[in-house]
């Protein structure tokens, strides 16, 4: 067999080869131009082998392929540069397809976008039934969709709307739902794959296919009516000027159909012309982002296996049930016993979600979560997070204890979301052990957590220990310098505080929550102030207004002295019945609404540079990340990118 430096190609005794994808310096494989050049080479020396079968897999511990390589799509410059490159792939992928030994693709790991794309060229695919196993295409998410084939054989694999289902959401699914989805044939333990491997090449089953009444729909007089669907679907979650390559998906499928081989140089086209728009390089640009801020937090300096959470409020508890998910021990502290029966009521509910089908992975979470009204947690906790309320004196009483009954070498952490950290560490005897650990709500939901530090208090271990635990948790680290309202919420608080002073000039919650989301943000100002509680954003923003010299509307202040807290008591900016929002005034306005537009998202560029002029993350870059991952900022805008 020929050398290669990303794979090897061996035969075994059985006269089948084995193709190992392990691409050199990179923790998971991708598919950049020199990895697709070798396995086109090795197509070649396959194909002229002689040899009874052919299986691909990785011996990779991240998995199989993670996808192309996304710095390949900063450096392309125009569409036809786009088109060769997209061509070649599909080219490569095509001629395993057209090998006349059977094929079959292993998965472990990552199997995404150009892994997949590559597996459904394949006769067969058996997964790993393990939790590591990650298969989808993901490829909306950059901006673009499927384009080495991917969407076309999906489609023909497991039917329109499975398929469109998987693509349009740029969802990942494990091996147990891609087995009944269709896309894989067997779902098994890693001991078994390379025996099954071997079985199934050795009888040859015939292909999978979807069901006859899935099949009926790829004729040609139904695709306006499913593509009418699906449009619809799409638009529930984003608009087709913002983030047109769903849309444009749709449209390939509707004109020609997966049964017509013309849909590949209609991918093909399709993908190039997203790859070079402002959306797509935009989402590459958050893409990079996102893995900056991974890079931040280096796993192996620490692993939290026991956390101990103080506070048993929505925000502790949803800290605690996180922990637990992420395969934790935690013991949750409280004074309040109906407080701790509440958390693990919540914390159910989320365990219930996660683990739908899997009833001892349930009851696995619910044993890891162990309620602890004494604090008896405290001795044994490598991690250690104060989530009460924004109150300086109870927090200060809690770190006095806490320094006495810790471990020395566990940390000491507050969810605190606007007191300084030095105001905290005042009563501390070790002040440097102190960081923030900043959730933001809901926790399920949210990736960011901003890691807060004090230059002149916090150690530099503690830091890269706090960091390293929020990789462990799954969440993105943000460094932060401790200052009133840190770095979300001091750009979040003077953003939400003008969209309620245009309530108060009489412009409706709907106009002014519809402007934002026009803009692309995911939630209307003050539809979010309903959704975080508008006790909070009073509480927090009086700590702002006084340290920041911000205005604090009055009607915030009169609506909290009516009960009305929002989503929580049913009524806030809107009425609230079942969950479910409804406006209080007719939407009736004609004044400018781009000019409200402005005003508002002015608000969030104007903070923004004075955060970043303060210092009070690295560069703008960082600053973005923080937008985009703590606030949901129009990610399709790639930040604010500010110099």
């Amino acid at each position: 067999m020929a050398a290669y430096d990303n794979l090897t190609l061996s035969r075994d005794d059985n006269d089948l080869l084995w193709l190992d994808l392990d691409v050199k310096g990179r923790s998971a494989n991708v598919l950049g131009i020199e990895v697709l050049d070798e396995i086109e080479r090795a197509c070649d020396e396959i194909r002229a082998s002689g040899a009874r079968g052919l299986v691909i897999h990785s011996s990779k511990p991240s998995g199989f392929v993670a996808g192309a390589d996304i710095n390949h799509f900063r450096e392309v410059n125009n569409e036809a540069q786009a088109l060769e490159f997209i061509e070649r792939g599909q080219r490569i992928f095509q001629a395993y397809e057209d090998l006349a030994m059977p094929t079959l693709v292993i998965v472990r790991g990552f199997c995404l976008g150009g892994g997949l794309e590559w597996a459904l060229a394949c006769d067969y695919r058996i997964a790993c039934n393990d939790a590591k196993t990650k298969i989808g295409l993901p490829e909306v998410k950059l901006g673009i969709h499927p384009g080495f084939g991917g969407s076309v054989r999906a489609i023909r694999l497991v039917g329109v709307l499975a398929a469109m289902n998987l693509m349009l959401a740029g969802r990942t699914i494990n091996g147990h739902q891609a087995k009944r989805m269709g896309l894989v044939d067997e779902n098994l333990p890693e001991r078994s794959l390379r025996n099954a491997a071997v079985a199934i090449l050795s009888r040859r089953p015939p292909r999978r296919e979807p069901k006859k009444y899935l099949q009926l729909l790829e004729a040609a007089p139904l695709h306006p009516l499913v593509a009418k669907m699906l449009r619809r679907e799409v638009a529930k979650k984003a608009s087709e000027k913002h983030y047109p390559a769903p849309y444009a998906l749709i449209d390939v499928w509707e004109r020609h159909g997966s049964r017509d081989h013309a849909m590949f140089a209609a991918e093909a086209r399709s993908v190039a012309r997203l790859i070079v728009g402002q959306t797509a390089q935009n989402l590459v640009r958050v893409f990079f982002l996102q893995e900056r801020l991974k890079g931040l937090g280096d796993r192996k300096l620490f692993q939290p296996r026991h956390v101990h959470v103080i506070g048993a409020g929505v925000m502790g508890g949803d800290i605690a049930a996180w922990c637990v998910m992420q395969g934790m021990r935690v013991t949750l502290q409280d004074n309040s016993d109906e407080a701790l029966a509440r958390a693990v009521s919540r914390a159910s509910g989320h365990f219930g979600k996660r683990y739908r089908r899997d009833r001892h992975a349930r009851r696995d979470a619910l044993d890891r979560l162990i309620p602890d009204r004494n604090g008896l947690g405290v001795k044994k906790a490598d991690l250690i997070i104060e989530a009460v309320f924004e109150n300086l004196e109870v927090k200060q009483s809690i770190f006095t204890q806490l320094e006495q009954q810790a471990r020395d070498d566990a940390i000491l952490a507050t969810n605190t979301s606007s007191i300084p950290l030095d105001e905290i560490a005042q009563v501390m005897t070790r002040p440097e052990r102190l960081v923030g650990l900043h959730f933001f709500n809901p926790v399920i939901k949210m990736p960011l957590v901003e890691v807060v530090f004090d230059a002149d208090i916090t150690s530099d271990e503690a830091r890269a220990r706090a960091a390293a635990a929020t990789r462990h948790l799954n969440k993105l680290p943000l460094p932060v310098r401790s200052a009133p309202g840190f770095l979300v919420n001091r750009i979040l608080m003077p953003y939400l505080m003008e969209a309620v002073k245009c309530y108060e000039e009489g412009i409706p919650a709907v106009v002014i929550d519809k402007a934002a989301t026009d803009y692309g943000m995911p939630m209307g100002p003050l539809a979010l102030a309903d959704t975080v509680g508008l006790d909070i954003c009073q509480h927090v923003g009086r700590i702002l207004a006084e340290k920041l010299g911000l205005e604090l509307p009055d009607t915030l202040d009169r609506m909290v002295e009516k009960g009305w807290l929002g989503k929580k008591s049913g009524q806030g900016f809107y009425v609230y019945k079942g969950g479910k929002p409804t406006p209080r005034e007719k939407p009736d306005w004609d004044g400018d609404r781009h000019a409200l537009q402005r005003r508002l998202i002015e608000r969030i560029v104007d903070e923004a540079r004075r955060c970043l002029k303060e210092g009070i993350v690295a560069d703008g870059d960082l600053l973005d990340a923080g937008l985009i991952f703590g606030t949901g900022y129009a990610p399709f805008r790639g930040g604010l990118k500010l110099e």
